[in-house]
């Protein structure tokens, strides 16, 4: 394996119902380290389950995922040890409404990290100034916008000091006017090297961003590719019919 490659997709089916729904039907794909990969494709092309696959939040009915040349798929692999390096943010934030801000940010670096008390809210309140929110931390999620509850949910990932982050539509549940904050502190994670994969609608992010852009349908890897090869020069007729209803 390529010291490069951080997370190795092999032949990864996830099947409901018997096998009357392929929600993943035979992916396979690299993420290297520092990569911004973008997943794209129409509503129920299997892109958030192949995202929820890369930590086990979904088991896939066949095929592997090696993270850092380890089988997380493998039943004897102790899973949580592996997905404290993957950091997750959903659409909906899943903030502890009773918490302050920065109990909810230590909460899992003191229990799972086995860090100091002051060490945990020394990091939080640090990772809370580089999104512009240092302020807050002993607000409640109550009394938050929904741009800055993301900007949380995402600093919440990180000071676990994650390998890798995965992102399920981070935007889609947002007004607006509120997306374009939460893009922004994605756009200075990959700035700095975060591995990331994104599952996203914002195609202006894909374009910007993204270091390689995977386009899926009906659970299948269609095509894949930088971002100038997807959107300028499409080669398949689905992903060509795909972006001629969004862009």
């Amino acid at each position: 394996m390529s010291d490069n490659i951080l997370i190795q997709v092999e032949d990864v089916k996830k099947y409901y119902n018997g096998e009357k729904i392929k929600a993943l039907d035979g992916v396979s794909a690299d993420i290297k380290k520092g990569e911004v990969v973008v997943v794209i494709g129409p509503s129920g092309s299997g892109k958030s389950t192949f995202l929820r696959c890369l930590n086990l939040l979904e088991a896939p009915t066949s095929g592997r995922i090696l993270f850092d040349g380890t089988d997380i798929t493998d039943p004897r692999t102790n899973i949580n040890n592996h997905r404290q390096h993957m950091g997750m943010v959903f659409q909906h934030f899943n903030l502890f409404p009773n918490m302050t801000i920065l109990k909810n940010l230590t909460l899992a670096p003191i229990k799972l990290r086995k860090k100091s008390k002051e060490e945990a809210e020394k990091e939080a309140l640090a990772l809370l100034g580089r999104v512009g929110l240092e302020d807050r931390a002993n607000a409640y999620s109550s009394q938050l916008s929904g741009g800055q509850k993301q900007r949380i949910a995402i600093v919440r990932a990180l000071c676990m000091n994650p390998e890798v982050m995965l992102f399920d539509e981070p935007t889609s549940a947002l007004d607006p006017e509120m997306v374009g904050e939460v893009l922004d502190v994605m756009k200075q994670l990959a700035r700095e090297g975060m591995t990331m994969v994104v599952v996203t609608h914002e195609m202006g992010f894909a374009r910007e961003v993204g270091s390689r852009v995977i386009f899926m349908d009906e659970g299948r890897i269609v095509e894949e590719g930088t971002p100038s090869e997807i959107f300028d020069s499409p080669k398949s007729d689905r992903l060509k019919s795909f972006l001629a209803k969004i862009l």
